[in-house]
């Protein structure tokens, strides 16, 4: 059975804020990319493409996790929980508006082999 978790983790900027915004998010790449779990942590920014008109906020990280533990984790991390604190909640926070959502590759009702 599939243990990895895939998480995507928007964020709006305010007004002017991209920019900045993003050199904060890319500040949290090296020490979560060192967690024992994670196997990708990577801010991207959204671009125009006629064949990917959905929807999305400008930031996203792209995250995949060993595991809904290691995912965990991560989130109680003190780095991770400031950012959230210092930029989203806040009111002086670079974040208009965030959506982080988890994922799994395993189909409903997956018979996977049970290994030893």
């Amino acid at each position: 059975m599939s243990q990895k978790v895939y998480c995507i983790a928007q964020f709006q900027p305010k007004e002017g804020k991209l920019d900045e915004l993003f050199e904060v998010l890319k500040a949290l790449e090296p020490n979560s990319n060192r967690e024992d779990g994670c196997l990708q942590y990577l801010v991207t920014r959204h671009i125009e493409s006629p064949f990917a008109e959905g929807e999305s906020y400008p930031i996203a990280f792209n995250e995949i996790w060993a595991n809904n533990a290691a995912f965990e984790a991560h989130c109680q991390r003190k780095e991770i929980q400031e950012f959230f604190e210092t930029q989203c909640v806040a009111e002086t926070g670079l974040v208009a508006k965030w959506n982080v959502c988890i994922y799994t590759d395993e189909p409903t009702d997956f018979d996977a082999p049970k290994l030893a």
